[in-house]
This record gives C-alpha cells, structure tokens and sequence, in this order.
C-alpha cells in the first residue's frame, strides 16, 4: 500500500479534523470532491485510516493532571501488564519503546492525589518492575 505525498497532506488535514466535509477539504488540498472522497475510500479500504477518534478539548477536561508514566515490566510480562493496562480508563494510551522503559502510559487524572493513587495501582501490576512519572505542562500542539 503505497501513500503518496498528496494522501499525506490528506491525512494530516483528517488529523486536524476528521469531521471536516469533503468539500473543505477539497478547497484546502486544490483538489476536486471526487478525488477526495475516492482518495479516503481507498486510504480506508486499503487499512492506512484504520478508524476515527475523538480528541476531548482540555477545557472539558479543565484541571485534569496528564503524566507520561514510564514502566519497566519483568520478562515475560509483557502481554498481562497490557491488559492490565487497558483495563484503566485513566490510561488513554500506551506507547511499547526502546530506552531505559518498556513501555510509557498516558495517565489522565482529575488531581494530584488522584494520578498517585493511578501510578501507585500501576506500579501494583504482577509483572510491573518500577515506573517513573512526568507531569505534563502543557500540550503545545496534537495531531
């Protein structure tokens, strides 16, 4: 499945808003409504736009503390410590990487208190060896 430098542009436009009309995005791309529609068809079939999601606005999440929460799981853990994982409404996702960490979690919760107790309830997984949390600031931009 080949995608084109016109299908990136495509999909960058559907990362900033899914929800955006054929139409708009054919003015934004200089491109005819037909090709748009048969353009995402194909991007779609071929499994490149795999679904759509919902991005929360941070107002509605006003306060909420967001952390990166590093994990170290023991060998062969792997698999139960995922499950464990997205068991956590908290945990909005959860990235497999190479470093110092197996795994780094997205935690989200409503205070302080309330994102020790999710890291503490992390670091309780059969199979999680430690974890180390980061406080997220600020998001200067998402896609």
């Amino acid at each position: 499945m080949k995608v084109t430098a016109s299908d990136q542009l495509l999909l960058s436009l559907l990362r900033e808003n899914a929800r955006a009309s054929i139409a708009e995005i054919s003015r934004r791309l200089k491109l005819s409504r037909t090709t748009v529609q048969s353009r995402i068809e194909r991007l779609e079939r071929e499994g490149v736009i795999a679904g759509y999601t919902v991005r929360v606005n941070e107002a509605a999440e006003h306060g909420h503390i967001r952390a990166h929460i590093m994990i170290t799981v023991l060998p062969k853990q792997m698999a139960s410590v995922v499950d464990a994982l997205r068991a956590m409404p908290e945990v909005r996702a959860l990235h497999s990487v190479s470093g110092a960490f197996d795994l780094v979690a997205m935690g989200v919760a409503p205070s302080v208190a309330e994102m020790d107790v999710l890291t503490d309830r992390i670091g309780a997984i059969d199979g999680v060896e430690r974890t180390t949390s980061s406080i997220i600031l600020s998001a200067k931009f998402e896609r």
